[in-house]
């Protein structure tokens, strides 16, 4: 990747002001201060989020100007939650992470970077957004109307990396889900997965490239994805047949985090934690609704419930032992996914 160019030294009445962003692994986009009650923060997220968090931070640091005179400058990073977590853990400064998953959050903490029980500081156990997996077919000629029937022959499935994407290791848990929580063996699922990889033509890193190889560049047949990245699609003009498995459908729960090491070394804890708190409010809850997101908020959530199937059979990650043992059992090197993988040919 391509490191931000360094802000030239300025001289004003014998003081150097120099302000350098250096970064590795994920592209910045950055707004910087001069005025002296400035303050800058650092949001890193992964790569669907930021349609909506335009408009969140847009209201926000109007907000705050308000409320405290203080202008807020962000700095904003958006890539697969794999890949931004490891560029935090790298050095990568971020004051607010809000990632795909939770265990990409713990990696962090495991880091030193935040400190434990984060979960506990926010609302909603710091859930944020919720989304739930969909399936976008090419055309109505696909014959695909649930789960079970990726494995059949025809079928070119799009869904990104679980070892660079959160979205992605969500992709597989709805696979492992729909067949285990349904009743079946892990090794039913085991081999049904399989199945689907081998109609598997590429992973692309994250759920924002995979959207891009099957809109843009016409690969694949059928696209598994965030339910609201299929949405934001539709309203960008897309319009392709979609459907949500409402039978068998995975919890997408997506956390926010403060950084603790990195606010308390920046001098901006304060403005990160309001920033978080308002993440919570109806106002930014209703611009996540916007782009597709299920409101973690009950007003909100009603207000856009037309937008959203019910899920009959709506599992989460506890119900397939916690992220703890689904890293392990599925995720690290030599694990499940790897394993099915090779026996798909697809490295």
């Amino acid at each position: 990747m391509q490191k931000l160019p360094k802000l030239q030294k300025f001289f004003l009445i014998g003081a150097i002001i120099s302000l350098i962003v250096i970064y590795s692994g994920s592209a910045i986009k950055t707004t910087r201060a001069t005025a002296d009650n400035a303050v800058e923060l650092t949001l890193v997220s992964y790569a669907v989020t930021e349609n909506a968090y335009k408009n969140i931070i847009a209201n926000f640091t109007k907000q705050w100007q308000e409320k405290t005179g203080q202008t807020v400058n962000f700095n904003q990073s958006y890539g697969g939650s794999g890949s931004q977590t490891r560029a935090v853990i790298d050095g990568l400064e971020a004051d607010v992470v809000a990632l795909a998953l939770a265990l990409d959050t713990k990696k962090i903490e495991e880091g030193g970077l935040i400190q434990p029980g984060w979960e506990q500081e926010f609302p909603n156990g710091s859930i944020v957004t919720k989304s739930v997996a969909a399936l976008v077919k090419r055309d109505d000629t696909i014959a695909v109307s649930g789960w079970s029937d990726l494995a059949n022959d025809g079928i070119q499935v799009v869904t990104a990396n679980p070892k660079t994407s959160g979205g992605a290791r969500w992709n597989f848990l709805a696979l492992w889900g729909s067949v285990t929580q349904a009743g079946g063996s892990e090794q039913q699922a085991t081999d049904f997965i399989g199945k689907v990889f081998q109609n598997v033509p590429l992973l692309p890193k994250d759920a924002r490239e995979a959207s891009e190889v099957f809109f843009n560049q016409d690969q694949g047949n059928v696209l598994i994805n965030y339910e609201n990245e299929v949405l934001l699609a539709n309203q960008q003009g897309e319009n392709l047949p979609y459907l949500v498995p409402t039978d068998y459908n995975i919890s997408i729960d997506n956390p926010v985090a403060v950084v603790d090491e990195n606010v308390d070394r920046h001098g901006n804890r304060e403005v990160a934690e309001a920033f978080v708190q308002y993440l919570f409010t109806p106002e930014a809850q209703r611009e996540f609704a916007k782009v597709g997101f299920r409101s973690v908020d009950s007003t909100v959530a009603q207000e856009f419930a037309s937008q959203y199937p019910t899920i009959n059979n709506l599992f989460t990650v506890e119900d397939l032992g916690g992220w703890d043992s689904i890293q392990s059992k599925f995720f690290e090197d030599g694990a499940i996914f790897d394993q099915i993988l090779a026996q798909a040919s697809k490295y």
